[in-house]
């Protein structure tokens, strides 16, 4: 059975299933690019190839253009009317692995992404049935594209507020593309995508879908 990825706020499907495990899984992919659609983004780009890649590891996959909603500002899980977060937030309820995608801005995420770090604040509190934080049993997985350095501080910086929520970090679950310092140039641009990043893509996809399938199968013990 094929399956091709739906796409929210965006263009194009990514996310092709050749054959499913016994475990299905899902992914949601939050591209933080500042451009909305139908504006061409290297972040949504290097995302639909993550997605790509999850779904060479059987993993059903979604994108969503965060810019092309209006999420509020603030740290609860409703900021009110008009606050588009909730929408956003079931399907990351709804997905075993979380993919955030980000263009670097002098050196740090973009805005999109940290508003993005602010609402799953509101995950601190919340639990499921059996006590433990509504987001344990989750995976996430990074994504960062820039022409300046960044791309590690970055990294580091979604791990740390992704952990702290409650997901899980699987072996090298980021892949970042920088160009060349203080050269014009965009990853949407690349005639091919390099080697690194491809190979470091499929590690990423097969490390996060074996971890989502483990928790899936055995979650975390509650107190």
């Amino acid at each position: 059975m094929r399956r091709i990825g739906r796409v929210l706020g965006g263009t194009g499907g990514y996310a092709v299933i050749m054959s499913a495990p016994s475990t299905s899984l899902t992914a949601l992919a939050l591209n933080c690019t500042l451009k909305p659609a139908p504006d061409e983004s290297s972040t949504h780009v290097m995302a639909g190839q993550v997605l790509a890649a999850l779904g060479a590891n059987g993993v059903t996959g979604e994108e969503v253009r965060v810019v092309d909603h209006d999420v509020k500002p603030g740290v609860q899980a409703d900021m009110g009317d008009g606050d588009a977060w909730p929408q956003i937030r079931s399907r990351i309820q709804a997905a075993d692995i979380l993919l955030i995608a980000t263009p670097t801005w002098v050196g740090h995420p973009s805005s999109v992404a940290q508003r993005v770090l602010e609402r799953l604040d509101a995950e601190l509190s919340e639990t499921d049935d059996a006590g433990r934080p509504a987001m344990y049993g989750k995976v996430a997985v990074a994504a960062v594209v820039g022409n300046e350095d960044g791309a590690h501080k970055i990294v580091a910086d979604l791990f740390q507020a992704l952990n702290d929520v409650g997901f899980t970090v699987p072996a090298q679950g980021s892949v970042y593309w920088n160009g060349e310092a203080m050269t014009p140039g965009d990853y949407k641009d690349l005639e091919e995508t390099p080697e690194a990043v491809s190979s470091t893509m499929s590690t990423l996809a097969a490390n996060a879908a074996h971890l989502a399938r483990l928790l899936k199968e055995r979650q975390y013990p509650a107190g």
